[in-house]
């Protein structure tokens, strides 16, 4: 293909392409995670709590220390304790 109005079409379908195979493999993977948590679920446990953790374990350390600190001082706040 050639230039089509200024655009490498043959670049530009490649990208696309690559684009496409990634959204493909997500899809999968999301399916696989989906599996894990039905698989953790059917042995007992919570999932919601483990989407928890699992968000918790990609926070900074400083970052979760803060969030965890405003969640008491909030709680505390609303005599949730």
């Amino acid at each position: 293909m050639a230039d089509v109005g200024g655009i490498a079409a043959d670049q530009l379908k490649q990208y696309i392409e690559r684009i496409e195979r990634l959204e493909e493999e997500k899809q999968a993977l999301t399916a696989d995670v989906r599996e894990v948590y039905a698989e953790a679920k059917a042995n007992g446990f919570d999932t919601k709590i483990m989407r928890q953790v699992v968000k918790l374990r990609k926070m900074d350390r400083d970052d979760r220390s803060e969030q965890e600190h405003l969640l008491e001082l909030y709680k505390r706040a609303l005599e949730m304790e």
